[in-house]
């Protein structure tokens, strides 16, 4: 027990170090930015999919509406249609290929974050490295369609199923319980490759275990607490007007990446301890 109090105490000191060290708050914003550039292009490419996959519009931005503010939510979800109104080509087109790369931008400023968390230098090269960024984002459209399917499907077999036995309204009060469930392993298997492959550094795949369960974790709870004071406590649509949604967006975003960045950060730390203990 005092074992762990210890190797606890240590994190938290090291955390507190690297916050300033490695100027988590000024490489956040930086990462907040590479993720609004980020953003409505991954969104293209998912609704650029919906013909060729069994998913309605209204679940494709369902698990984010299930964690945004509703203002940032109502941003994306007017741009996106705006921007896919007046849209033209499919999925063949050359402009999927720049939409790919613009969506990757994201995960190569992420990848950047966890080399320094590593205290690691990039020595892959351009290609490979991005290569990497470009593979992780087609890694988070497939993970992301997965958190729409399993839920819609689940759903009807669910209904189906417990329809035969005059269960419905159970079944429908125990699938919204276990719906946050789903999600969140979804998002912890994102975490956990995301730790895993995006590093400059030979990892094993449970070492990335630590910082994905904080990550998990921490962003679902961040994300409903300012989701619950943006809409109880402020609002920033009648303090600013209409650059009130992009504020709580640009928000939203920043504390997704300082969350993502301790979660490497922890991860660092436990791989430096168990090298040390070697």
């Amino acid at each position: 027990m005092e074992k762990t109090g210890n190797v606890r105490s240590s994190l938290l000191k090291l955390l507190w170090h690297r916050i300033g060290e490695d100027d988590i708050p000024g490489l956040s914003a930086q990462l907040a930015y590479f993720f609004l550039l980020s953003l409505f292009p991954l969104l293209i490419v998912l609704f650029t999919l919906l013909p060729y996959l069994p998913i309605q519009q209204p679940d494709m931005l369902g698990i984010i509406r299930d964690f945004a503010p509703v203002e940032a939510m109502d941003l994306i979800e007017k741009n996106v249609k705006e921007i896919m109104n007046h849209r033209n080509g499919g999925l063949l087109s050359f402009g999927i290929i720049g939409t790919i790369w613009s969506a990757s931008n994201g995960i190569n400023a992420i990848v950047r974050a966890l080399n320094k968390a590593y205290n690691v230098k990039e020595s892959r090269s351009f290609i490979v490295s991005r290569g990497v960024a470009i593979l992780l984002t087609f890694g988070m459209i497939f993970v992301f369609i997965l958190a729409i399917v399993l839920p819609v499907f689940g759903k009807e077999i669910g209904l189906f199923l417990f329809s035969k036995f005059g269960y419905t309204s159970e079944f429908i009060k125990l699938w919204n319980a276990l719906s946050w469930l789903v999600s969140a392993i979804i998002l912890f298997l994102m975490f956990t490759g995301l730790y895993w492959i995006a590093p400059n550094v030979k990892l094993r795949c449970r070492s990335s275990f630590p910082g994905a369960i904080f990550a998990t974790i921490g962003w679902i709870i961040s994300s409903i607490g300012l989701s619950f004071y943006v809409g109880n406590f402020s609002n920033y649509s009648l303090t600013y007007g209409s650059i009130g949604a992009i504020i709580v967006l640009m928000i939203w975003l920043y504390i997704s990446a300082f969350i993502i960045i301790i979660g490497g950060e922890i991860n660092a730390f436990y791989s430096e301890r168990n090298r040390t203990n070697c």
